[in-house]
This record gives C-alpha cells, structure tokens and sequence, in this order.
C-alpha cells in the first residue's frame, strides 16, 4: 500500500482515501481534546467503510472500568495509550474476525490527550498510537508518538491532534515501508509552531529493520522536536515521563569514543552533585547528551550530513555503559537548562570541561541576543542548575576555575557564581586521565596502534574490537604512543575532554 509522500495531499483526502480503500477497517477510541480524529473520517464521507466504531470514555470512572487501573494513576500517559490499543484492538479481532478477517486489515486507533485548560495554565500533550495490519489475518504492528500541542487556542489544539491523527493513520498504511517518509508525513497541513512530536516507537513485523534509535535522530534532525531520549536498551523515551520531577545531571559530549577521562568525569561530577545538600539522592537521573553538531564531523559544514552509522556505533557504546542518551538541538547550554526546566522544578547538575566554561563566558556566542550574555545566563543561572567543571591540562598546567581568566568586565559576574554555589571545580579526579585526549585515542584506533585499550573502559575496547567501530584496524605496525599534545579543537561546546 505504499505510496510516493506527496506533502500536498489535504488532511480530507487522506481520511477519504482511507474510508474509500475496503480492506481498512476498525475503530477510534480518543480520551480528551475532543473526538477530532474520528470526526475527520465521518466528515470526508464514506466512513462507514472504515469505522466499526468511535468512542470516548471521558470520565475517569468509566476510562478505568473499561482500561482497567494504571499504577501511575496519569490518564495521559503511555501506559494508559497501551491499554486502550490492546482492549480496542481485541474487541475488533474477537467480534469481526470470524466475519470479515479474511479481507480486512483490521485497526484499533487511541489518543489520550490533555489540551488547554480554560484558564491556559496546563501545556497541551498527548499519546496516540495505532495498532494495526498489513495483510489480512496478518499480525498487527504499533506505531506510538508522544505530541506536544504548542497553539495558544483550545480549538486550535483539537484541530492539530485531528490532523496528526489522520496523517498517522495515513502513514501507517501507505508509508509504512519508508521510515523516513512516514515521519515527514505526519507534518503535512501542520506546521512546527503547532506542534512537536518528541518521541515515536515502531514495532512488530512490518518494522523489524526499523531502527528506533535513528527514528529518534530524525525527530531531532527534522525539527520535529529539540530532543528525543532512549534507554541503555535502545528504547525510545518521551523526556517528560522519564524526566517529570527528577533531579538531572547531564553531561555533553562528542563520545567518539568513549574513554576514560569520560567517566572519570561522569562519576566524579555525579558523586559531587549527589553532595549537594538540596539534592534527594534516591531521585537523580543521569543523562549523556549529544548535540546534531557533535554527531559531525569536528569542523565539518551546519550543514553537513550526520552519518547514521557512526551516530549508532556511539549510542551503543553508552547503552553498554547503562547510559540513557538525548539527542538535542540545543548547542547552547541556556537552551538546554530552559528546556530542562519545563520538565522539572529540582535542582540540575551539569558536568562539563574546562574548555567549556571557556565557551560559556564567551560574548561572541551571545551576539543574536538582545541581552547578550547576561541574558543568557538569566536563563542559565536563574534555575535551579549548577556546573561542576573538570580540569583540563594545558602545558603542564592544570586549568580549573581558579585558574580562570577574564575580561576585567565579567570578573565580578564571575565572582557572583562563584559565590552563589552555581559553579564549582569537581574534586578527586584522576590527574593521569588529563594527558588523555579523545581525538588522539581515535587516531589510535584508526592505525591498529597497540595499547589504546588502556585508555577506554573494558566494556568499550570490547565493543570496538568485536564490531570493528570507529575504523578499528588490527594486524597493522605498531603506531607511535600517545604524545601529541591536546588539539585547539578541543576548545569547543561540543568536547567534554
């Protein structure tokens, strides 16, 4: 059923497509912001065609009855999204199998949505998903996306759930085979001021190839949100439900690879920042963050193309470390802290290298601001947030933030952070880890040099030498050791050591 993207193609001719295609048939099941997707189909004509039923179990009484009771308690939420998927799409195999499996590619859709409250004090979210099949009497696949709705207008929310609703289902049965295209899809008649989508999940057999891992990368590639996050296991996570009052720490970097002064950072900054006296140490997740320019090539072109491959070569190495990954736009870090900051009102730790703070009391970078760089750090600082900075060695010298030097008109806004607890030097590092810089580890790699596993956890050597990642080379000469001295390159946002 697939079918070349035509971006053109309006909202009412894609539900009028689908009601007039015989074998699509099965039912709608929407929890808030109206009944906007079903009511797309019934107005483009021939509904009865597709809809075997429409309903809404608004009150929460009437939800857990028929759902059933999830522990968190939350209507708009994935559990809840899964519950109504499995218990539509049921009743549609166990009353019209028998009669008309044969010819029908059945389908259960569901959305739960909270949309503008009538005195505008909530933000507008939602699940939808679609469990459907390809083929009849085939098995049935998922796709699940978590939406943001970001218009100003009740109406108007509702209108953009009804749209997406459509183009999901559209997609999932004629773009069901190009990923990429399906993605683009779900945008048509909506615009990214209307909404973002910040997470998306393909399952069953139709998308065993899928990689949902680099779904995630496209969401963020696309525009279509500013970060999408995914667990050691690979298993895409909408940021809110994993995020939502929890005390973060996060730190950046390029992780190619990842090697010892890494971690070292990692668990000094995290181990300092559980210290912290407002800190509830059973409530902390630690988040590895990789920006779109820290997945390209070091100088490479805004423009240039991410290669796929090497993106995932990196997310596997975290996930075997246990790390949960984002993926985000934010190449500034008060854009991070700002989007943070709508997820949760704990304190947030941020662990980053010397070359950093370099970056951040930079003006240069703050040019397209009104405010400059005090309106950045308003943003920056103003939350709940603290750095903790790892030294970096540079000709023999240890660089931390006593050994910082500014232009004589930020030294007292200096100070003021200092003084303030919002930046602070991480204590107890390993010092041998400083001759090691994460460039040359590559290079090392690349010529097959012997002795770099010393320099990366055991895990990661593993990884690397059984997937033969990052141009590993084996059999070669033994390369020179590691002597040459840490590159200018590292003076970025995007290095971490």
């Amino acid at each position: 059923m697939n079918a070349i993207h035509n971006k053109d193609i309006g909202t009412k001719q894609k539900a009028l497509a689908i009601n007039l295609n015989p074998e699509i048939y099965g039912s709608f099941a929407e929890i808030g912001a109206g009944q906007d997707v079903a009511a797309n189909f019934f107005k483009a004509g021939a509904s009865s065609g597709t809809i075997a039923k429409t309903m809404s179990a608004y009150d929460m009484l009437f939800s857990d009855a028929i759902y059933g009771v999830q522990q968190s308690r939350r209507y708009v939420s994935e559990p809840r999204l899964m519950a109504m998927l499995s218990h539509e799409y049921g009743l549609i195999i166990e009353r019209l199998g028998a009669q008309r499996g044969d010819t029908s590619t059945f389908f259960a859709f569901a959305d739960t949505v909270s949309a503008l409250n009538y005195n505008k004090t909530n933000e507008g979210h939602g699940w939808m998903g679609v469990r459907f099949q390809l083929e009849p009497n085939g098995q049935y696949n998922d796709v699940i996306i978590h939406v943001k709705l970001l218009d100003n207008d009740n109406n108007l929310q509702q209108q953009a759930v009804g749209i997406l609703g459509v183009n999901l289902m559209y997609a999932c049965f004629y773009y069901n085979e190009i990923p990429p295209v399906f993605l683009l899809s779900l945008m048509d008649n909506l615009s990214r001021d209307r909404i973002q989508i910040d997470m998306i999940r393909f399952e069953g057999p139709n998308f065993t190839k899928v990689d949902n891992r680099l779904m995630s990368l496209h969401l963020v590639k696309y525009g279509f949100s500013d970060a999408a996050l995914f667990g050691p296991d690979g298993k895409n996570l909408q940021p809110s439900e994993v995020l939502y009052k929890k005390h973060i720490v996060m730190v950046r970097g390029r992780f190619r690879p990842v090697i010892n002064v890494h971690m070292d950072m990692l668990n000094t900054g995290v181990k300092q920042f559980l210290q912290e006296s407002d800190v509830d140490k059973e409530n902390v997740v630690v988040v590895t963050e990789l920006t779109l320019q820290a997945l390209k090539e070091r100088n490479a072109d805004i423009n240039a193309d991410i290669d796929e491959k090497d993106f995932l070569d990196r997310v596997d190495i975290l996930g075997s470390l246990g790390q949960t990954v984002m993926i985000s736009n934010f190449h500034e870090y008060y854009k991070l802290v700002a989007y943070l900051s709508k997820i949760t009102k704990l304190k947030m730790g941020v662990v980053l290298g010397f070359p950093n703070l370099e970056y951040i009391f930079s003006e240069e970078h703050y040019k397209d601001l009104p405010g400059g760089i005090l309106e950045s750090f308003a943003t920056l600082f103003s939350r709940k947030v603290k750095l903790f900075i790892y030294p970096t060695l540079r000709d023999g010298v240890i660089w931390n933030c006593l050994r910082f030097y500014l232009p004589p008109h930020l030294i007292d806004l200096y100070r003021y952070l200092i003084a303030n607890n919002k930046i602070e030097d991480i204590r107890h590092y390993n010092e041998n880890n400083l001759n090691v810089e994460t460039d040359n580890v590559l290079e090392l790699i690349k010529l097959g040099a012997t002795g770099w596993e010393e320099f990366v956890p055991a895990e990661v050597a593993s990884i690397i030498k059984e997937r033969r990642l990052f141009g590993y080379a084996s059999g070669l000469e033994p390369a020179k050791a590691l002597d040459v001295p840490p590159a200018d390159g590292d003076r970025t946002e995007i290095d971490i050591a």
